[in-house]
């Protein structure tokens, strides 16, 4: 029995800690199960102020996909975020870019907007007027996007043609020369009826994706636990009854 103490107390606290991943992966599944349910109501539900500078520390997960109204006016410059549309809402799809511009607040904070993707390859006079921006102070109404930090599989932005690979608008205000104070930490991208009459811009495009693989970590976790269960009760049996013993009876 004294070869069992050690190796049922570390059999008791591995099997403890593999329980607890499982529990906490289901504990996540239920998160993110209410967090999809409540995007999906979210996206058509009626806009709320854009947050201003006093709201930005508190912004969490929660509040992306929020849906938002600002009043302003578009300032100069693009910079744009390569993507690809595979289940587009509006006609055009395929690879291409999503056009952000710097947009100044009537109370003179300045978010990035997503005015909407362009399809790669696009003709130079489409694109040109695709890039026309409206005059004057507009109001606006879209989804609240928080801003990406890349991490080391991002392909560095490419300076030239002022294309990144991941929302980060702060490196994007950085390069077009933005202030960064007063600079909100997430974009706004437009819903659908701001797409312009000639059809690009195409707005509406939000990617409403989330990974969601809490189910089969937890799975994974609690079968290690029976695994683990399975071995140590072979191994005892093996060290209660040794197979000199079982032969002879």
């Amino acid at each position: 029995m004294r070869k069992l103490i050690f190796p049922t107390i570390a059999t008791l606290i591995a099997l403890a800690i593999l329980l607890n991943l499982g529990f906490w992966q289901l504990n996540r599944l239920a998160w993110k199960e209410a967090l999809i349910d409540r995007v999906k109501a979210g996206v058509s539900s009626p806009p709320v102020s854009a947050p201003g500078p006093t709201e930005w520390m508190t912004l969490s997960e929660d509040d992306d996909y929020r849906r938002v109204e600002v009043s302003g006016a578009f300032q100069k410059g693009f910079a744009y975020y390569y993507t690809a549309l595979t289940d587009p809402v509006g006609a055009i799809g395929g690879p291409g870019l999503m056009v952000y511009v710097p947009f100044k607040s009537d109370e003179g904070w300045t978010v990035f907007v997503n005015r909407g993707f362009l399809p790669q390859g696009l003709d130079d006079n489409l694109r040109a007027e695709a890039l026309d921006l409206p005059e004057g102070e507009v109001a606006l109404t879209g989804l609240l996007r928080l801003s990406e930090k890349p991490n080391w599989t991002t392909p560095e932005p490419d300076e030239n043609d002022l294309i990144w690979f991941a929302r980060d608008t702060a490196s994007m205000a950085e390069l077009l020369g933005v202030e960064a104070t007063g600079l909100a930490p997430y974009s706004v991208d437009l819903d659908a009826a701001f797409t312009p009459a000639a059809g690009m811009p195409q707005a509406g495009e939000t990617i409403v994706r989330f990974k969601n693989d809490h189910l089969g970590y937890a799975l994974t976790w609690f079968g290690l636990a029976a695994t683990l269960v399975g071995v140590y009760l072979t191994w005892a049996a093996s060290v209660l009854w040794p197979r000199k013993r079982r032969d002879s009876a």
